[in-house]
């Protein structure tokens, strides 16, 4: 494509160390860089990136590259302000909080962005905006769309605000903290480590010498339950569990139970308690938050 990407950061236990980014722009007095990429949650590891914090450093150096930030896995999990946090180009996927099969992808776009685009000169056909924007102007599009899957989210977006996004996100954060108070209890690690743990997913690392992908396949032969697998550096060291979208805490205790389970029959070296843990928790979250508050 004739870009030429710079990778800035290589810790998948952390998310955007904003200060070396900000470091790489403000060394960019030619604006050479057009725009600055970032995933929000990441869903191989379970952790976010500040987004607010990263088009602050933007603006503190002067930089007038666009930002652009994934949200896939923390659209209608978590809190994200595309206007409050100055994000130019926003992408989004159907299949992971919106509760949709795969099949539509979103974009929302900043007048600046719009701008941009009338000059870019990047290789596009089937990415370009233009079609797009001229047929939704009279809400219809271009090409075939996925009329099944629209009507879907029509439904999903009457759940999201029939629960309220607040308690919608205060709902994740729950079910997260509960993930991961069992997996403290088993004496295990998150891959999270130092950064913002994710509300949306949650990665386990497997203890050294224990195949995670092998874990995987007893618990669903076993029984019948489907974990998240590890990516790419990752596979075969991590497990995940997904706790987003249409998902409440009876489903958890569930997952966490298959999971305590599956631990012991594999004969892997764990702890007996994460469950408990989280019951604790989830019987009485509002306790175990004032008392976090109290410590602090």
């Amino acid at each position: 494509m004739g870009l030429e990407p710079v990778v800035e950061g290589d810790d998948w236990r952390t998310g955007v160390v904003i200060e070396n980014a900000k470091a790489t722009l403000a060394k960019d007095k030619n604006h050479e860089i057009k725009a600055v990429c970032m995933v929000h949650n990441e869903t191989a590891t379970g952790v976010v990136s500040d987004v607010e914090a990263m088009r602050k450093a933007m603006d503190e150096v002067g930089h007038p590259a666009l930002l652009m930030v994934d949200t896939i896995s923390s659209l209608g999990s978590l809190d994200y302000r595309q206007d409050d946090w100055g994000v130019d180009v926003t992408i989004g996927g159907s299949q992971k909080g919106l509760m949709l099969p795969a099949g539509l992808g979103f974009n929302s776009m900043s007048d600046k962005a719009l701008e941009a685009h009338k000059t870019a000169k990047l290789p596009r056909c089937y990415w370009d905006w233009s079609d797009m924007l001229k047929a939704n102007k009279d809400g219809f599009f271009p090409y075939t769309p996925a009329a099944n899957i629209l009507f879907g989210l029509d439904e999903a977006m009457d759940m999201l605000f029939e629960e309220g996004l607040e308690n919608v996100y205060a709902r994740h954060e729950r079910l997260a903290e509960a993930t991961r108070r069992a997996v403290m209890g088993w004496g295990l690690e998150t891959v999270c480590q130092g950064g913002i743990y994710s509300p949306s997913i949650t990665a386990i690392l497997m203890p050294e010498g224990h195949d995670a992908d092998e874990f995987r396949k007893m618990v669903l032969k076993r029984f019948d339950m489907s974990l998240g697998t590890g990516l790419a550096r990752l596979q075969g060291k991590v497990f995940r569990i997904g706790h987003l979208g249409s998902f409440n805490e009876l489903m958890l205790l569930g997952t966490l139970s298959g999971v305590e389970m599956g631990l012991d029959v594999a004969g892997i070296p764990f702890s007996k308690g994460g469950l408990d843990a989280a019951m604790a928790y989830l019987a009485h979250p509002d306790n175990a938050a004032a008392n976090a508050k109290a410590a602090e």
